[in-house]
C-alpha cells in the first residue's frame, strides 16, 4: 500500500450486507500532517478521522450486490491506496478510518457504530444522529444543499458538511461560491465527481470529494475486475494527495 491514502466508506445498503495549482491555499483548509521535527500531538479518534479525510482528499463510496464482491473490491481499492471499510475489513486493516454512507435513521447509525464505523454520512441533515454523536468520537457528515442548510448543520455542531448533489448545483463553481461566505466550514463535495475533475474541487475549497463509480466502476464490479479498481484507486489517491498538498 502506498504511503498516500484516501478514505473508503460503504454505502448503507452494503454495510448491512456485511452485517456487519499553484493556487493559494484557501481559508478553512487544514493540514493534518505533523512535521518530523515537531513532537507528535495526541489526537482524539474524531480528530484523527477528520485529519485522515482532509489529508487524503478522497472518500471512496463502495456499492456492491453482495458482501463477498464488496470485500474483494474494497481490498483492491485499499491496495491501490484507499484507506477505509467495515466489520471484516477493520480486522484486516485496523488503522484505517471506516465509514458508512447514506445513513438516514438513528437506529442505522447505532448499528454502523457498533460495527466499527468511525464516520457516518447522510444526504441530508438527520438531527437525531447529529445530536447522538455530539461530544463523542464518531464523525458525522450531514448532507446539505443550500447556504441555509450548511449554516444550520454547522451551528448544530457538524465538523464537516457534505455538499450534495454538487454536480446538479454547479459543480466546483458552486463549492467556490459557498466558500466565500463559509471559509470556516469544511466541505465534502459529493455526487457525479470524476477522477479528472476531483482536483478542481479541492483547489476551489472542498476538503475532500466523494468518488463512487469513478473508483468502483460498475462494469468492473459486475465482472469482478478488481485490478481495474486497484488502478482507479491508485490514480485517485495520487491526484487527491497532489491537490491537497498544493
Amino acid at each position: 500500500m502506498t504511503s498516500a491514502s484516501t478514505t473508503l466508506t460503504l454505502c448503507q445498503c452494503q454495510y448491512r450486507s456485511f452485517s456487519t495549482s499553484s493556487s493559494p491555499r484557501l481559508p478553512g483548509r487544514v493540514t493534518c500532517r505533523a512535521s518530523e521535527s515537531q513532537p507528535q500531538l495526541s489526537l482524539s479518534t474524531l480528530d484523527k478521522t477528520l485529519c485522515q479525510i482532509k489529508s487524503s482528499g478522497v472518500i471512496a463510496c463502495l456499492r456492491a450486490n453482495s458482501a463477498e464482491v464488496a470485500l474483494e473490491a474494497a481490498n483492491a481499492a485499499i491496495a491501490g491506496g484507499i484507506s477505509v471499510v467495515l466489520e471484516k475489513l477493520v480486522k484486516e486493516h485496523p488503522r484505517m478510518a471506516l465509514g458508512v454512507g447514506t445513513v438516514l435513521r438513528i437506529e442505522d447509525a447505532k448499528t454502523a457504530i457498533n460495527a466499527g464505523a468511525k464516520f457516518l454520512m447522510s444526504p441530508a441533515i438527520v438531527k437525531d444522529i447529529l445530536d447522538y454523536v455530539q461530544g463523542g468520537e464518531i464523525l458525522y457528515i450531514p448532507g446539505a444543499m443550500t447556504p441555509t442548510e450548511i449554516l444550520s448543520a454547522y451551528d448544530a455542531g457538524a465538523k464537516m458538511v457534505k455538499i450534495y448533489p454538487v454536480s446538479a448545483l454547479g459543480g466546483f463553481k458552486y463549492i467556490a461560491a459557498l466558500k466565500k461566505p463559509f471559509p470556516h466550514v469544511s466541505m465534502v463535495a459529493s455526487q457525479g465527481i470524476t477522477i479528472d475533475s476531483m482536483e478542481e474541487y479541492i483547489i476551489r475549497g472542498a476538503s475532500s470529494v466523494v468518488l463512487s463509480d469513478a473508483i468502483f466502476d460498475k462494469e468492473a464490479i459486475s465482472e469482478c475486475d478488481f485490478s481495474k479498481i486497484y488502478k482507479l484507486a491508485q490514480s485517485a489517491t495520487f491526484l487527491g494527495n497532489q491537490a491537497v498538498n498544493r
